[in-house]
């Protein structure tokens, strides 16, 4: 078995959302700060309890000359934290962001984005 048969995407999710949406923006009141935004249940939340939960998130950046960066990632609390997190950038440096999540009934999601050309 290999490892990335072990993740799932938007073709596997059901009633409750785990594939991590990722978006591109900038940081609040400071327009030269990049910021890279993940959440895991943006439209329909998912559950927060002990049983049922988002454990961490991790974000990894692919540089425009091809090297893989892990970006850092967040640890989440059952209950008390939801799976939300901003992470400070240099957006320009890469093309593409991939985010992992961690279901701790569902395992463990992936979804990527790449960047405009020029942003």
């Amino acid at each position: 078995m290999k490892f990335g048969e072990l993740l799932k995407g938007a073709e596997a999710e059901g009633k409750e959302k785990h594939v991590p949406y990722i978006e591109v923006g900038k940081g609040r009141g400071r327009e030269d700060v990049d910021v890279v935004r993940v959440v895991v249940g943006k439209e329909v939340p998912h559950p927060n309890t002990v049983e049922h939960h988002i454990a961490w998130i991790e974000l990894f950046g692919v540089k425009k000359v091809g090297q893989v960066v892990d970006l850092g990632r967040a640890a989440f609390a059952p209950v008390y934290t939801n799976p939300n997190v901003r992470f400070q950038v240099p957006v320009a440096e890469f093309k593409a962001f991939c985010a992992l999540a961690y279901c701790n009934v569902h395992g463990v999601w992936e979804n990527c984005i790449e960047i405009e050309e020029g942003r």
